[in-house]
């Protein structure tokens, strides 16, 4: 049985060992120690990464007590090497996992639903819930939880006896054989759970809610926590700064004037819309009548209009009639229409020749194609 010095001291991030085993193994080699500081892999939370001497440890597990070290280099059997645990990676998740049991305890407390997943990713922290919360619920949660890290009153840690946990209410996801480690933050949740925490709540720094969502039956909830909260923060304020500039506005009505922009961006779009028509429209009067396999292309004009254009067209035409919109360098979106034969023989030949993808019915096929327009002119002449 390894020692878990993590579990006498989280903070601990050197220390020393012994050396009991080294063997190959399949990403480098398993070196166990008789005692180690490095966290495995374990609820919800991934192994710590940092030294044995100068060989990196890349992962660490355990496996029937004892602990498994990953390096990238073998060590001497009996030699004393000084751990040094990457303690920047260790403190981050330190900080979320907490802030995760002060939200699940509340959730808990105040609607009864349990923790049902928790994932805690170098990027993200995702915690689901087997019921319905609001955004409402979770900024109560939110401002909850963020009085606890306020208050910062110490982490209980705590290894009760078979009958002390009969008589205990705590939370776990799992069955536990075994001694069962209880983390407690007193007032707000008791949950069996294997991994360091922080000492204080107050070392957890801000706990933000960023996201919620519908997820099998329940909700998925994702939060940040200390370091990772004010990264997130910094980068949302740069970025509600360079709005403002842009768009002459103060920080806190820039959601007001993005609003009015895009209410702009509608009525603009509309004029423009309608001035296409007019100028489609006086193209269709002056075809000639039973015009033939009539081809255009456009490097602007909205998707919809392009397909009224295709319609009144076929109106007027004989054979096909095909209108393009892109450009050389991307490429060329289609529609193509005829109310005089099969146009999907046609669409599967360009396909064909230029890769392209696409369908439809027989009367109008639409879809894009990876060629320029003399080239894709140069086949409908030929075909």
């Amino acid at each position: 049985m390894t020692e878990k010095l993590y579990h006498k001291d989280s903070h601990l991030h050197t220390f020393q060992a012994q050396v009991l085993s080294c063997e190959p193994g399949k990403n480098g080699f398993q070196v166990v120690l008789n005692a180690t500081a490095f966290f495995p892999e374990g609820g919800g939370q991934a192994a710590d990464r940092g030294m044995l001497d100068s060989v990196h440890v890349l992962d660490v597990h355990e496996k029937q007590g004892i602990i498994y070290h990953t390096t990238d280099k073998p060590l001497s059997p009996d030699s004393t090497v000084t751990g040094v645990i990457d303690w920047d990676l260790r403190f981050d998740r330190m900080q979320q996992h907490s802030g995760e049991h002060l939200i699940s305890g509340l959730v808990h407390q105040k609607f009864g639903y349990d923790n049902v997943g928790f994932h805690l990713g170098d990027q993200e922290v995702t915690l689901d819930f087997n019921g319905s919360l609001t955004r409402e619920n979770l900024l109560e949660i939110e401002w909850a939880a963020n009085q606890a890290v306020a208050a910062n009153f110490p982490v209980e840690v705590s290894y009760p006896c078979q009958e002390e946990l009969a008589s205990l209410l705590y939370r776990s996801k799992i069955e536990i054989q075994g001694q069962v480690r209880i983390v407690s933050f007193p007032g707000y949740d008791t949950c069996a759970c294997c991994a360091p925490h922080v000492n204080r709540t107050g070392e957890i720094g801000l706990i933000k809610v960023t996201h919620v969502q519908s997820h099998r039956g329940g909700v998925r909830v994702n939060i940040l926590c200390g370091l990772r909260a004010l990264k997130d923060y910094r980068e949302k304020d740069a970025s509600v700064k360079e709005i403002s500039v842009l768009l002459s506005a103060k920080e806190a009505l820039v959601a007001e004037a993005v609003s009015r922009l895009k209410e702009e961006q509608f009525t603009t779009r509309g004029r423009c819309m309608a001035l296409q028509e007019k100028l489609l429209f006086r193209e269709l009067e002056s075809l000639p009548e039973a015009s033939e396999n009539l081809s255009y292309f456009f490097a602007d004009l909205d998707a919809n209009a392009l397909r009224e254009f295709v319609n009144q067209l076929m109106a007027r035409c004989e054979g096909y009639c095909a209108a393009f919109l892109g450009n050389d360098e991307t490429g060329y979106r289609y529609i193509i229409g005829s109310r005089t034969q099969d146009i999907r023989p046609l669409g599967k030949a360009l396909h064909k020749a230029f890769k392209g993808r696409g369908g439809g019915k027989p009367e109008m096929i639409q879809g894009s194609l990876p060629a320029t327009q003399s080239q894709i002119l140069d086949f409908l002449k030929e075909a």
